[in-house]
């Protein structure tokens, strides 16, 4: 096979087209088209972001009046408010992506997207949206609440999915499991709650500060944070999980009714429980809204998170399965499939490179990540997903695995930390010098610092003696 043949087979499996890029650091940067969609997406969300602040900080004129807009002041404390919540979500997403994470050029642009772009898209779809929805005018109580349940859970949804099936064109290769669509579908609906709740936030400070039938105005914003940002910070996360999903089963499958149907039923439903939750929200008080809530969505939740962790559970058998393929083969060692297949055996692997410098971890880091990557790729040349073009990429991670075997730590038991000593080290008490004995160079010179008379080291001497006089 030609090479041209070759690479052309390889990006027809979404496979990379050589083993290692050797390269210096910057060169590599320039010519990756991942640096330049980064750079065109970042000028993109910057432009979505900057649209939402002029428009929302804009008086807008209106048939009964006008609408005011919202002070800066006013968006900064909110940013500030709805910040905790998105660490929060982050820190639990990136958590869970472990066994094959993504760049942090994909885990920004999910983020960034969410944030920006489909929040840019929602908010001038749903208001376009409520225009046409309007009966008694500007100022109809009912849109929201038509706009809330009948249009947003679609357009939201959309929105914040679109970026799931671009990154399934891009990098459909590295999108392995369940759970990193699930992810990238998580961070992108963080980043668009944190923009729609600084939305909310400002909102509710400007109004509040306002309107003196509120009452405290303090307080009524920590309750809605409290609202918003914790008892139902779980909403928008939970209903794009059910698209990534949908996403993740079409990517793993070689039917092609499944490949369609799939992202459309989890869509479906992701939709279904925005609109449940919205009109629960909009139209129920009092008891009927906990019991939905308790009785419910925590339920929903629960059940979520256990499906999650049994996901990330089966990437761990996954690995030692098809590991153990290639050691039949006689191509990996008999104990890699234990030793690659464990979260704690390749965290403590790490712990210990780490502590041997900065060549080991790398090397290290390498290895765990070629192996994983070979275990999924056995994965999809099991369930025909890639096609003889995978054989070739097979035999190029083994050859780099063995490469790295001899600098990287592949088996860390038995092996303790090289920490360095923090106590200083005390020095040696040597037992004092015995005299007489040899001394100085003739070896017979008498004790330095005398002993008193009468010791068992010398016989008694009269006192009275001493040099003649006179």
């Amino acid at each position: 096979m030609t090479s041209t043949a070759e690479a052309r087979a390889r990006r027809l499996n979404n496979l990379p087209t050589q083993a290692t890029d050797n390269r210096p650091l910057p060169q590599r940067a320039l010519t990756s088209w991942w640096t330049w969609l980064t750079v065109g997406l970042t000028i993109v969300f910057v432009a979505c972001l900057a649209a939402l602040y002029f428009d929302l900080t804009a008086d807008h004129p209106a048939v009964d009046g006008t609408i005011p807009g919202v002070n800066p002041s006013a968006i900064r404390q909110a940013a500030w408010y709805a910040t905790s919540t998105l660490l929060f979500w982050i820190v639990v997403f990136l958590a869970a992506d472990r066994w094959r994470p993504q760049r942090w050029v994909v885990w920004f642009l999910a983020l960034g997207w969410g944030a920006a772009v489909a929040t840019f898209l929602s908010y001038h779809v749903n208001s376009w949206a409520g225009t046409q929805m309007q009966v008694t005018g500007d100022f109809d109580p009912a849109t929201s609440a038509r706009v809330a349940i009948f249009v947003a859970p679609f357009v939201e949804e959309a929105a914040k999915a679109t970026v799931l099936f671009g990154l399934a064109i891009l990098v459909r290769y590295e999108l392995v499991s369940k759970v990193s669509l699930v992810v990238l579908g998580g961070l992108s609906a963080a980043g668009f709650a944190f923009t729609e709740n600084i939305i909310y936030y400002a909102r509710a400070i400007v109004y509040s500060s306002q309107t003196i039938e509120v009452g405290d105005a303090d307080q009524a914003i920590v309750e809605l944070v409290w609202l918003r940002g914790f008892w139902t910070a779980f909403g928008h996360p939970l209903f794009t999980m059910m698209t990534a999903v949908g996403v993740a089963v079409a990517l793993r499958t070689r039917s092609k009714v499944v490949r369609v149907l799939a992202p459309l039923a989890g869509y479906g439903l992701a939709a279904l429980l925005h609109m449940v939750f919205n009109s629960q929200a909009s139209l129920s008080e009092g008891a009927a809204q906990l019991w939905m809530y308790w009785g419910v969505a925590i339920p929903l939740v629960l059940s979520a998170v256990v499906w999650m962790v049994r996901q990330v559970l089966a990437q761990s058998r996954l690995m030692r399965v098809r590991l153990a393929d290639y050691v039949q083969m006689g191509w990996l060692r008999p104990e890699d499939p234990d030793l690659f297949g464990r979260l704690r055996t390749r965290w403590r692997a790490r712990l210990v490179a780490i502590t041997r410098g900065w060549r080991p971890f790398l090397a290290t880091r390498e290895l765990q990540r070629t192996l994983t990557e070979l275990a999924y790729l056995r994965d999809a040349e099991v369930r025909g997903l890639v096609d003889q073009a995978g054989a070739l990429r097979a035999h190029e991670l083994i050859e780099r695995a063995r490469e790295l075997r001899a600098t990287a730590i592949s088996d860390p038991r038995g092996l303790k930390l090289n920490l360095p000593r923090l106590r200083r080290r005390r020095q040696a008490d040597f037992a004092p010098p015995s005299y007489p004995g040899p001394a100085g160079l003739g070896g017979s010179w008498p004790s330095p610092a005398g002993s008193p008379v009468g010791s068992p080291r010398y016989s008694a001497v009269d006192p009275k003696w001493g040099p003649p006089t006179g």
